[in-house]
């Protein structure tokens, strides 16, 4: 027998290599630290970002390393990156005076002469502390916690959040703040104690598109057009199921994006939702607009109606390598001997969640030998997906009805694993096939019903996109 040289390693039946694991997950475990540490620092960054700048659609939360992994695997290739291109649409007017909203909000909520303070969340403030440093009632609190749907607005205080609280005498009349760019919370004191009413916010909003051409990465690209990470992140939501943003993405792709813009009062408030876009991969362009229907349902389509989404996802987990792929020759790194690998193994650190390929039940969660911790699904159309070496669990049962991309555990080394991985399998009628490769079924269309509708509202949109690339030819045969 050769001796071990290193690798993600398991087997899944011969057991007799498990005592002999703690040693190499030692070593692994260092790996593992090597690799989590820049991802800690990285990740909250991007993850931040998308929180503060993404009122995204149903994107799977789980594409906060696609740009990292791009950016590296294109470092090598010189930089030309395409500016933005400014193109903005008017949808809806804003109020010209700065504080109309706060002052139509007070009008509806309190009487205009009672005293106004601004309450400013700092770090560690809660609303019992506010109430406490300005000398409020703590009585009026507690009947304003009380009132339905108002508590979750309350009681989460972000450091730089404004709660505005008309009063007398420290008797609470009116309390403001706002929810979201959308939305205020506004309560009024009325005989029967407190009354709280949700109040629309005015916002405008701007339609902008952005173009460029990936020289050295998609992430520089999309910052240099003027997109922020969470805008880039949200368009690779849109292809993922068509585009391995990892491994896939190469100098000399472009990307169209018609997206929207938030405003109030003159100031950005943030990107909204990605209108249309286009990306053209190694020369297959690929078109995708968002179309919402008659029950609110939004989604993106392609020209001819077909969902973008796939039935599964290709990857269920975050994932910072591929350790080992599918292949029915492996040879065995220990016994150096040919053993089917039915599965593709994803590195990624202890602790990241790992998602459901797709809907379907959970037949089976607990542990499987070499698998370790394990979770498996029954799909429609007798496909299976399993899920090893987790580990935890999250909190479904067997017997659970999950949806694609519901966090089912997270990333371990349990069972023969000599490092943090996900082993994932996908099973039609019983037999393995390649995760990576195997043709995915489709989600559901536009309904046929609808697809006029469809098309003629997303028409404009198509010839917008054909309208940017006939601009950027123009513009690329009169430079040469």
């Amino acid at each position: 027998m050769k001796p071990y040289k290193g690798g993600v390693r398991h087997d899944y039946k011969d057991l007799v290599f498990a005592s002999s694991a703690p040693r190499r997950e030692r070593h692994w475990s260092l790996f593992a630290l090597g690799i989590a540490l820049p991802i800690a620092f990285v990740t909250p960054l991007t993850i931040g970002r998308w929180g503060d700048d993404a009122y995204s659609t149903a994107h799977d939360p789980h594409l906060a390393d696609i740009v990292v992994n791009v950016s590296r695997r294109l470092a090598d290739v010189p930089s030309a990156l395409s500016a933005p291109l400014a193109d903005s649409a008017e949808l809806l007017p804003l109020p010209e005076n700065p504080a109309a909203r706060f002052a139509e909000a007070r009008a509806l909520v309190a009487d205009a002469t009672a005293p106004m303070l601004e309450l400013v969340v700092k770090p560690g403030d809660t609303l019992e502390r506010l109430f406490r440093r300005h000398g409020l009632s703590l009585t009026d609190l507690a009947s304003i916690a009380k009132l339905k749907d108002v508590a979750e607005h309350i009681k989460l205080l972000r450091p730089g959040d404004t709660i505005r609280v008309a009063h007398r005498d420290g008797q609470v009349l009116s309390l403001l703040r706002e929810i979201d760019r959308f939305r205020m919370l506004a309560i009024q004191r009325v005989e029967s104690g407190f009354d709280a009413k949700t109040i629309d916010l005015p916002i405008e909003i701007k339609e902008r598109v952005a173009h460029g051409e990936i020289r050295s990465s998609l992430f520089e690209a999309a910052t240099a057009a003027g997109m922020s990470d969470a805008l880039t992140m949200s368009m690779a939501g849109i292809f993922r199921w068509d585009i391995d943003f990892i491994q896939d993405v190469r100098a000399g792709d472009s990307f169209t994006v018609i997206y929207e813009e938030h405003y109030r009062d003159g100031v950005k408030l943030g990107d909204g939702e990605i209108v249309a876009a286009e990306f053209v991969n190694r020369g297959t362009v690929y078109r995708a607009a968002r179309y919402t229907d008659e029950s609110g349902r939004s989604d993106y389509f392609t020209p001819d109606g077909r969902s973008v989404r796939k039935a599964f996802l290709r990857a269920p987990v975050d994932f910072t390598r591929i350790s080992s792929n599918f292949d029915l020759k492996r040879r065995h790194p220990v016994l150096n001997t040919i053993r089917a690998h039915r599965g593709v193994d994803y590195a990624a650190p202890t602790g990241t969640p790992v998602r459901a390929a797709g809907d379907g039940k959970i037949t089976f969660r607990g542990k499987n030998g070499g698998y370790g911790n394990v979770v498996m699904i029954e799909h429609g159309g007798n496909i299976t997906t399993v899920y090893a070496h987790l580990s935890r669990f999250s909190q479904h049962k067997v017997g659970s009805r999950v949806k694609q991309g519901d966090v089912i555990g997270y990333v371990g080394a349990t069972g023969l694993a000599t490092g943090p991985h996900l082993h994932y399998e996908y099973r039609v009628n019983g037999v393995h096939q390649n995760p990576r490769t195997v043709p995915l079924p489709p989600a559901d269309p536009v309904p046929p019903s609808a697809l006029a509708d469809f098309k003629a509202r997303t028409e404009p949109l198509w010839e917008r996109l054909d309208r940017v690339q006939s601009e950027r030819f123009a513009s690329a045969a009169a430079a040469n």
